[in-house]
């Protein structure tokens, strides 16, 4: 008798004219048994390096997001989160999370952000390590995440104490030196069922699969970007175009203008310039341009243009 996971694998790895891609349900059901640990290692491998070279499609990604969300029991009850905002950027270059201060900003401003990720693959700056520049915990459960929400309006819970299962097969980018589709479902989680969602992607030709998979699943609002490292992170010195997925109004595409002629390198410290001590121009105006970008993804703010006024006003305002 064949083994029960070997028919997930065989239908993506057949030859060429053969092999097709996982319906919804397949995903759905393949994914659960991986993380229920009732695929051989070797087997989960295989199928997720399969999925990668067949190229990721929404309904697949779909399927693997509802069985991640089955298997960490989310949404985590009670929460209560405005805004999702996954960090899961792996970018060599980065020097500092610029877009955890426009979270925090808008935190002062009383809306409650979940952020959720891990930046292992990551260069400069990891969220937690600024976050204890900061002066601001972890999360070490969802309970934890509810009373930091309750308390700060900010919470920020890593991806290992979601679901440690998950945790591992995003590791094992390093046996494959490649990243996997656990790269976007994670981004795709949103363990607090927030009403709204942001995601930033590293290649463009993702955006339409997260578009398509928020749709699949139901997401009230999902705004994506071509965000720096794959973050949630707008650059202020270009023209961004933002893609929204919306429940009853389908998807819509917007253009944010650049809040700077041209974005030159920085040495300043994440914290001072959160104090206020630092003079930094091109950090500041990241900063507010991703506030921008939150704040419309809100659906506080009718166009780009009104989003980041307000947004200049909300970092102004960020100590008061």
């Amino acid at each position: 008798m064949d083994d029960p996971f070997s028919r997930f694998v065989s239908a993506i790895g057949r030859g060429p004219g053969r092999s097709r891609d996982l319906s919804q349900e397949e995903a759905r059901d393949a994914f659960g048994m991986v993380l229920r640990g009732e695929a051989d290692p070797v087997q989960v491998g295989a199928f997720l390096m399969l999925l990668r070279y067949r190229g990721e499609n929404a309904g697949t990604i779909a399927g693997l997001v509802e069985a991640a969300r089955a298997n960490a029991n989310l949404p985590l009850a009670g929460i209560g989160a405005d805004l999702d905002w996954p960090s899961y950027g792996a970018g060599r270059t980065r020097a500092a999370p610029w877009f955890l201060l426009a979270a925090l900003a808008l935190a002062k401003r009383g809306v409650a952000i979940c952020m959720h990720g891990t930046n292992e693959f990551g260069g400069g700056l990891s969220v937690p390590e600024a976050l204890a520049l900061l002066h601001i915990p972890v999360a070490a459960s969802g309970e934890d995440a509810a009373r930091h929400l309750a308390e700060r309006r900010f919470a920020y819970l890593p991806l290992a104490a979601i679901s440690p299962r998950l945790d591992d097969l995003l590791g094992m980018r390093r046996l494959f030196g490649l990243r996997s589709p656990v790269n976007t479902l994670v981004r795709l989680l949103d363990p607090a069922g927030a009403a709204a969602s942001m995601d930033g992607v590293f290649h463009p030709p993702y955006i339409e699969t997260h578009l398509g998979a928020a749709e699949l699943l139901s997401r009230p609002s999902l705004l994506v970007i071509k965000g720096g490292g794959g973050e949630v992170e707008r650059s202020p010195a270009k023209a961004v175009t933002a893609y929204r997925w919306q429940t009853g109004a389908g998807r819509s595409e917007f253009l944010f203008p650049p809040l700077l002629g041209r974005s030159e390198l920085e040495t300043a410290e994440l914290a001072a310039v959160w104090r206020g001590d630092a003079v930094a121009p091109v950090a500041e105006a990241t900063v507010i341009a991703t506030i921008g970008l939150a704040w419309f993804a809100l659906g506080r703010a009718a166009t780009p243009e009104q989003a980041d006024s307000a947004a200049r006003d909300i970092w102004a305002g960020r100590h008061c």
